[in-house]
């Protein structure tokens, strides 16, 4: 496509920005859309995945047919194939009614998954027979049905490395992956950072009937260096708070910086504390262990190091000045770690000469903790930190939403 012909999309489907991958992303789009190929959309949390489906769709011959669009994230596990693929009447508790399902929905037209690498693996499964022959069978039923439906899907995951974990099947990762689209970070866009910004801070102006604001050349340059964690949702909302705080409507790089998150501060956490980047985990629960492994190796380090340290003293004591060893105020400082349920223990006992015996520290006694309180508490201290948002607390604990939907009902914490 020429670049006149890209432009029209992007001004049709509110895409900003002039970046080479982008661009590329966009006419690859516009070109698979007349076929009926599979589209695995990849990219960022953010950088608007989103749109490309709806390209995809009113650029086929299925425009007219219905557009779905289905987080597989926010659907919970034991529910989430009656959502696709419909159930009949009684096929479980609370099912009252035949449903047909978005497969049967969307016959005729598009169906978005967006997080697909969410899905469980049984659900994989199922979805790897629509691709293939185009049948489903509804939860409950054992009559073979047909759709006609185009499947777009769209990730944050390293799909390659899901594989390679037991997490999601490789025959379905190629059938989706039949024409890749890979969205480009925020951080690579260069300048669109500034006209994105530039958009939304006019937007906003309208919304809060309010004077843009603008921003300085060294303010530019600030945001474009900045590294973009949250890609163009991050942008977006730090613009709006911008424009609702400062009075001043031109903004520097002193008050930019002022909104922008250092990323050597955020603290992550215990779920994530010690483990490895490559090293993934089945479920929740052997995060929890993990966590109370590492935990136990500092507490015998801890031990070990006040061994030496009266050890030490031991040595240079004269035995016409006695003078207490270790005295039960005394701490002994750790490198700080994220805030963690506590698991107590008993003081580290004083010692003091006695003749030429030297007492050894008291054995520390962990008393018994049950993993529900901490898996419990773990959950509470992420949604607070992410202010109740779900999928936020989901990442930074290492599990699915569905998961996390699941132990937020167990532990009444909703």
């Amino acid at each position: 496509m020429t670049k006149a012909e890209i432009q029209q999309v992007k001004l049709r489907f509110g895409i900003i920005g002039n970046n080479d991958g982008l661009t590329r992303a966009i006419d690859i789009a516009i070109q698979v859309a007349p076929t009926d190929l599979s589209v695995l959309i990849t990219g960022e949390s953010g950088v608007g995945k989103e749109s490309f489906p709806q390209i995809i769709h009113q650029y086929s011959r299925r425009k007219h047919g219905q557009y779905i669009a289905v987080n597989c994230g926010a659907i919970p596990e034991g529910t989430i194939d009656s959502e696709l693929f419909g159930h009949e009447k009684g096929a479980f508790t609370g099912a009252i009614g035949e449903r047909k399902g978005y497969f049967g929905e969307a016959n005729g037209g598009t169906i978005f998954l967006d997080e697909v690498g969410e899905l469980p693996l049984p659900t994989q499964a199922r979805l790897l027979r629509v691709l293939e022959t185009g049948e489903f069978i509804k939860v409950g039923s054992s009559k073979v049905e047909k759709t006609d439906v185009r499947i777009v899907a769209a990730t944050n995951v390293n799909l390659t490395q899901a594989i390679a974990d037991g997490r999601f099947r490789e025959d379905l990762y190629y059938r989706l992956n039949t024409v890749p689209i890979q969205i480009p970070p925020l951080r690579e866009r260069g300048e669109d950072v500034v006209l994105l910004f530039r958009k939304f801070a006019t937007d906003f102006a309208d919304k809060y009937r309010m004077p843009a604001i603008q921003l300085t050349e060294d303010a530019k340059r600030e945001l474009m260096s900045y590294s973009w964690p949250g890609n163009v949702r991050q942008l977006k909302n730090i613009t709006e708070q911008i424009s609702i705080i400062e009075t001043n409507r031109e903004i520097d790089a002193s008050i930019l910086k002022g909104y922008l998150p250092l990323q050597s501060n955020v603290q992550k956490l215990p779920a994530l504390f010690g483990a490895k980047e490559h090293k993934s985990f089945e479920s929740e629960r052997e995060i929890l262990y993990q966590v109370l492994f590492d935990m136990r190796q500092d507490v015998t380090e801890l031990k070990k190091l006040v061994h030496e340290i009266m050890t030490e003293r031991a040595a240079g004591i004269s035995s016409a000045s006695p003078s207490p060893y270790l005295s039960s105020e005394a701490s002994i400082v750790t490198p700080a770690q994220p805030s963690v349920p506590a698991i107590i223990h008993s003081p580290i006992k004083a010692v003091t000469p006695v003749d030429d015996d030297i007492q050894d520290t008291e054995e520390y006694v962990e008393e018994s903790l049950s993993l529900d309180d901490v898996e419990k508490e773990m959950i509470r201290k992420a949604l607070e930190k992410h202010h109740g948002k779900r999928k936020a607390a989901a990442h930074d604990l290492n599990i699915s939403e569905r998961t996390l939907y699941r132990k937020i009902k167990e532990y009444g914490l909703d």
